[in-house]
């Protein structure tokens, strides 16, 4: 029987859609699917909540990095928030909920762990009857991510499979797939062709500054430091959606023209990383993964403190990327980089090695072979699970040393 399949993501960022909009396309194209819709669970909800999950996010992102950075590590605990968050998620969902009962899928994926809150508690209360699956958009897991009834986790890493073994989730409910990214990055290009279409020229490097979708971040402090290269090299700058930053940056680079493209919001992102030398900007899951698939060195710039610092550090340990911790010497690094081909050439080798680009296919066809019956963590199991966490002792640990900290500093 083909299956009804339904992609629930929530657009807190981009990844995470744009991970849900990958799994559409790959399911979409296969036989044995009748139907797939993928939906914003947030487009279900009031404005309120909606702001709360979406623009407070992007609020604290550019104003209150450390405050993120304190709670992803202070919140990382199974169950920590469990109660309350899915209490409020409930009452702020019964249009979501009425939706997904109505379309009565086979086959659930969420990108996000807010839907998949909502669904598990539909599986484990008998009001839903199907296939729930968890996609983790970041190469770390973070107990948000827990839920208390689903059939099967996809990770990005084997070190995160590892992780959740150590938790006592079975193995067999465990994929290492990667981070599902649009198919396209595996269709190949003509690096001196694309090159050429830009205005570049083929024989010089070519360095990807990306300020990601929404524009967000010291972009325009990045490219006057880089106005100081002494490489050759030619930049490409990506503004994403930010109109008045790529004017901004037009501005900035208008005397050295030659060196610059300045770019809007690009739905060829797949060609923009092969044709580069080198990415720089932050390291988002599903930006990183579509970079390594590209087989691009990366230069790590301003991670997001927690899910993208963890992110960083697994690039760093596997020699794909460097990173800028201070903007003032972003020049030096890159320059260390072009003046040594052999260790990009190391860094490329490392980036295809770790990336898995047919994430999606391997998701899909995991899912519709699939007959694993729903799991249901029992109160014993959670609390085995937060035992072998260890997260409590850390999160009072980690918050206990933050407040000593801040009294020192105080005082002082």
């Amino acid at each position: 029987m083909k299956k009804r399949v339904l992609i629930m993501s929530a657009g807190a960022g981009t990844g995470h859609i744009k991970a849900a909009e990958a799994l559409e396309k790959s399911f979409a194209a296969d036989d044995r699917v009748a139907e797939v819709i993928s939906n914003d669970a947030l487009q279900y909800t009031n404005k309120l909540f909606r702001d709360f999950y979406s623009s407070f996010y992007a609020s604290l992102v550019r104003s209150a990095p450390n405050f993120l950075g304190w709670w992803y590590k202070t919140s990382d605990e199974p169950w920590y928030t469990d109660r309350m968050r899915h209490m409020i998620d409930r009452l702020n969902t019964k249009p979501l909920v009425r939706f997904i009962r109505e379309f009565n899928p086979h086959i659930t994926v969420c990108t996000h762990y807010m839907p998949a809150g909502i669904i598990s508690h539909l599986i484990a209360t008998n009001q839903l009857q199907a296939h729930l699956s968890i996609v983790v958009t970041d190469f770390d897991f973070h107990a948000m991510w827990l839920s208390r009834s689903f059939h099967r986790y996809f990770v990005a890493i084997d070190e995160t499979r590892a992780h959740l073994e150590m938790l006592g989730i079975p193995s067999e409910r465990i994929t290492v797939s990667g981070i599902p990214i649009d198919p396209v990055f595996q269709l190949p290009i003509n690096r001196e062709e694309e090159r050429l279409r830009l205005g570049l020229n083929p024989e010089k490097p070519v360095l990807l500054l990306s300020a990601g979708a929404l524009g967000v971040g010291p972009t325009e402090f990045m490219v006057e430091r880089m106005l100081n290269l002494n490489s050759d090299a030619q930049t490409v700058v990506i503004c994403g959606r930010n109109d008045e930053l790529k004017q901004r940056i037009q501005q900035l680079v208008d005397s050295r023209s030659s060196r610059f493209k300045v770019l809007g919001y690009s739905g060829e992102m797949h060609k923009l990383m092969k044709m580069a030398d080198i990415f720089i900007g932050k390291p988002g899951g599903m930006t990183t993964s579509e970079a390594i698939a590209c087989g691009l060195p990366m230069c790590v710039v301003s991670p997001i403190p927690g899910q993208e610092e963890r992110n960083s550090d697994h690039l760093l340990e596997e020699g794909i990327a460097v990173k800028c911790n201070d903007l003032t010497t972003l020049p030096f690094k890159l320059e260390r980089l072009l003046e040594d081909p052999d260790r990009l050439s190391r860094m490329k080798a490392n980036a295809l090695r770790f990336a898995q680009p047919a994430a999606s296919a391997t998701i899909v066809d995991t899912l519709l072979e699939d007959c694993l019956p729903p799991l249901s963590l029992t109160k014993n199991q959670r609390t085995a699970i937060t035992l072998a966490a260890g997260a409590d002792s850390q999160r009072r640990s980690y918050t206990a040393g933050l407040a000593s900290y801040y009294n020192f500093k105080f005082r002082n």
